[in-house]
């Protein structure tokens, strides 16, 4: 990727930083607003089930009115949004409230992560494609991660409600961010950038001048151009592409999200309970998963070079597994020396099989990419909220162990379905 291409990556991915971080900050300062509230800390995992369930949901619609109104226009909007209803999340004064507001939010953040795949996947080249969305999709996670340690260290020393307030004013940082990207909107779906102020099809469809105005030539498509978003028409076509000849791309990306992001969000409730760390040091400790998801959004490409898109997927699933049995030796032994390796292990699976899903779904229908994105978004993070029921199902008959144990086996299970019916690329 050119300099120009890197910068654009790295800056809608702090916009997924943000999407990411605002949701995730909660795991470790659970016990904290359960305490504050009054509450169970089990009872108070419904804060991230209402977060990410609409952010899952909603994803395909976003990715729709993104190819339809323009993508960075889209994102201004839900950016903005983001940073405000956050804001409102601390002044929730009881649990009902905290959940309406968690939902507003998590709607307002639906469309970031399936827009900026999608965009990421209009200014690379294909052959760039699997590289620029792994360091997207490890910058935005990485967030996931940072933020568990940032947020944790916040509800120690201030509270929580000052952490929702912190993370509202990145969320406006990053708004900021994203308007100096509006440019690319008069050549979205026009080719790739690649240069410093220009974007250029590799076609010559069309270009992007110095000033960053856009020009579109023959073929390119412009945004008076655009398809128009008619609810019925994407309800059929989403529909079409859900359960046609890409089905199993996306029954994978709903069991990541139902493991990988389920076992994730009771990590910061299990360091505390079963291994006695603060807020802080769960919240360090969760570092690393996020550090994880930096180094693998880095090297996936390379994975993929050697190993091919299954390969780069099939270990991010072995990195998985290992994970959950580190997580069952931490519960054995109480110690949350084992628990270290596992958020490491745990973010890099993640990192290497998420963004290969979006990499494989650009394909299924190239001019609708919002949309195919957005259907892998709506798999991971709806299967993330139905995942955090699930582990406390899970935990309630069982305990972590069964949680882990149950995780570990679903995995190998995925590893298996994924090795016969995903696509060879």
């Amino acid at each position: 990727m050119t300099p120009t291409q890197k910068k654009i990556v790295v800056t809608l991915g702090f916009c997924g930083l943000v999407s990411a971080a605002d949701n995730w900050f909660v795991s470790p300062a659970l016990p904290a607003i359960a305490q504050t509230l009054a509450i169970a800390p089990a009872a108070a995992t419904i804060i991230l089930t209402a977060y990410l369930t609409p952010y899952g949901l909603l994803q395909p619609v976003c990715g729709a009115i993104g190819d339809a109104v323009g993508r960075v226009r889209l994102l201004c909007i839900i950016v903005a949004g983001l940073a405000v209803s956050t804001v409102l999340c601390a002044a929730a004064p009881t649990l009902e409230a905290l959940v309406v507001a968690r939902i507003v939010t998590g709607c307002f953040a639906a469309g970031i992560i399936s827009v900026n795949q999608s965009l990421v996947g209009s200014v690379v080249s294909e052959e760039d494609r699997q590289g620029a969305v792994g360091l997207l999709m490890g910058v935005t996670f990485t967030g996931q991660g940072l933020s568990a340690g940032l947020g944790g260290l916040i509800c120690d020393l201030v509270g929580w409600r000052a952490a929702f307030i912190c993370f509202g004013v990145l969320g406006t940082a990053a708004w900021l961010g994203v308007r100096h990207l509006r440019y690319l909107d008069e050549t979205d779906g026009a080719g790739t950038v690649d240069a410093p102020g220009a974007g250029v099809n590799a076609a010559g469809a069309g270009t992007v001048d110095a000033a960053g105005a856009g020009a579109n030539a023959a073929g390119a498509v412009g945004s008076a151009e655009r398809e128009p978003f008619r609810p019925a028409a994407f309800l059929r076509h989403a529909a079409q592409i859900l359960f046609g000849p890409g089905r199993a791309i996306y029954f994978v990306a709903f069991t990541t999200g139902i493991i990988f992001l389920g076992v994730y969000g009771f990590m910061g409730t299990f360091l505390a309970e079963r291994c006695g760390l603060s807020s802080t040091q769960a919240g360090l400790l969760m570092m690393f998963y996020g550090l994880a998801c930096l180094a693998g959004g880095g090297i996936s490409g390379r994975i993929g070079e050697a190993r091919g898109q299954r390969g780069v997927i099939a270990v991010g699933e072995t990195s998985g597994v290992i994970a959950t049995a580190l997580l069952a030796a931490s519960t054995i032994t109480g110690s949350w020396m084992p628990a270290l390796p596992a958020a490491a292990c745990l973010g890099l699976g993640y990192i290497l099989v998420q963004p290969t899903l979006v990499s494989f779904s650009m394909d299924i229908d190239p001019s609708h990419t919002g949309l195919c994105t957005g259907l892998i978004g709506l798999g991971v993070f709806a299967g993330g909220g139905i995942g955090s029921s699930l582990g406390g199902l899970a935990i309630a008959g069982g305990g972590y162990l069964a949680l882990w144990t149950i995780a570990g086996m679903a995995l190998v299970a995925q590893a298996i379905a994924g090795a016969r019916f995903l696509p060879r690329k």
